[in-house]
């Protein structure tokens, strides 16, 4: 059995939790035709810049651009042998096959909008098929997973109409004693039904529905399911993991109520999940997975300074190699954790950590990128995308909205550079998280068709762009006047 798996390599030392990096070679690879040419009003396309010679300076990590005789030697097909065949062995033999079916060279099939749109609207019709009942507990996530999909896909869709009904649809959620959200009418407060919610709450701008909500309640809710090592709790009595971590930290800032008592022990906390690999599991001494290993780099972006808070509480060099073997080739999709198959929702969860790294600590130019944009672009469209419309796990699988949402974000990862920059030199706790900035990524890095552009995103809350920065001043503004 042959397996072609894509590695970047990195030539850096064994890193310890420290500003003084070596310079990592980037293998990645532009496959695709099409051009750019869309300037929207939250991401205006920037005059290009001259290539920036690669720093030799050892404090700096920087990625090296491939010439073309480097891109010929990195798609040269490596095979890596081995004779054991194994139910796990079998299914990657048949990914590869499904997708390679899919990919033609040099070509891309267009985003298919308006199929997908019709797809995504199915939640605010009304229409949900009886399968979902088995999704009782997730409504607020049935709402945030379209209208963050449709908020970068075909934004003039979020009619007036529909905007309308999210704010009572999600207040039935909440649970006015705790002034947390949960999973459904009359259930218990949790705090991925209460990030899901405050998500929807945001896209639908209804500062009526955000003045409903009871603050103090829920601060003393999320100090109610803080754990004495820093950590936080799903819900009252429930598991500890780096997703409460980040559904508590994104939910309190754009409340506007993060605090030091909040964030006690926190970051050292998340710095505990790295692992031997050097991802991030969900606790301590767990496997290290891509959807933790954003929920973390997230978290510490709200934090604080990301560009200091990274380096300072996580391995950047271990993190660097275990996300550098999460991209696949053929495919050019990513896969979640080690020795798993490309998922078309960590286009996002593992996209999204080279987008924040990328944006944070590397000051690299928009032609050095650290990981292949344009075979990531290129799974997406040909692999992702289900002909009944809606976007997928991958070839095989059926479409979801779940899937719909991520994948979306992953390609909005793709056609975008994000950059942190910091705005307000005394920031307080609470602002970091969105002060961040983008720019049309370049065509010699990816090249994309106008049709297939997607908006820009807030890449630490996995928002439009300015959405979430709109309701996190609405609450600003709010105790400005109070103090």
């Amino acid at each position: 059995m042959h397996r072609r798996v894509h590695r970047t390599v990195f030539r850096s030392r064994a890193g310890s939790r420290s500003s003084n990096w070596s310079s990592p070679t980037s293998t990645s690879t532009s496959t695709s035709t099409s051009t750019a040419s869309l300037v929207t009003t939250s991401c205006a396309k920037k005059s290009p810049r001259t290539r920036k010679p690669v720093s030799t300076n050892p404090n700096t990590r920087v990625a090296i651009a491939m010439t073309a005789e480097q891109n010929n030697v990195h798609n040269a097909e490596v095979s890596v042998v081995d004779s054991l065949i194994t139910e796990s062995s079998t299914a990657q033999d048949e990914v590869v096959r499904l997708c390679t079916g899919l990919i033609i060279d040099g070509q891309l099939p267009l985003l298919q909008r308006q199929l997908h749109a019709d797809f995504l609207k199915i939640p605010m019709s009304f229409k949900l098929p009886p399968n979902y009942t088995g999704l009782d507990a997730s409504k607020p996530w049935l709402i945030y997973w379209p209208l963050q999909a449709l908020g970068i896909l075909d934004p003039d869709s979020l009619t007036g109409d529909i905007l309308s009904r999210i704010g009572p649809s999600i207040m039935a959620c909440l649970n006015e004693t705790e002034g947390a959200f949960g999973g459904g009418n009359g259930q218990i407060s949790h705090l991925a039904a209460t990030y899901a919610c405050l998500n929807a709450l945001a896209i639908a701008r209804d500062e009526d529905v955000w003045s409903q909500i009871n603050r103090e309640r829920l601060y003393k809710w999320l100090m109610s399911i803080k754990r004495p090592d820093g950590g936080f709790s799903m819900h009252v009595g429930g598991e500890e993991d780096v997703r409460a971590v980040y559904c508590a930290l994104a939910s309190a800032a754009l409340l506007n109520i993060i605090t030091p008592e909040l964030t006690e022990g926190t970051a050292e906390w998340i710095s505990r999940c790295q692992t031997y690999e050097g991802g991030i599991g969900g606790a301590p001494d767990n496997e290290a997975h891509g959807g933790y290993a954003f929920c973390a780099l997230a978290s510490l972006c709200i934090l604080g300074n990301p560009v200091e808070m990274i380096p300072k509480y996580l391995d950047v060099d271990n993190l660097l190699r275990w996300l550098s073997v999460r991209q696949y080739q053929p495919e050019g999709g990513f896969s979640g954790r080690t020795n798993k198959l490309v998922d078309g929702c960590y286009s996002w969860w593992v996209g999204g950590c080279w987008s924040i790294l990328e944006g944070a600590l590397f000051g690299i130019t928009k032609e050095e990128i650290l990981w292949s944009k344009a075979d990531l672009q290129k799974f997406i469209l040909c692999c992702c995308q289900s002909p009944k419309g809606g976007l997928r796990d991958k070839p095989g699988k059926s479409s979801d909205f779940y899937h719909s949402c991520y994948v979306l974000s992953g390609l909005s990862e793709v056609q975008h550079r994000y950059s942190f920059s910091l705005k307000l030199p005394g920031a307080g706790s609470g602002e970091w998280s969105f002060m961040w900035t983008c720019e049309l990524e370049l065509p010699d890095v990816v090249m994309v068709d106008e049709k297939n552009m997607v908006g820009p995103i807030n890449p630490v809350h996995v928002l439009p762009a300015g959405i979430g920065e709109r309701m996190h001043d609405f609450y600003a503004a709010l105790d400005a006047v109070a103090a």
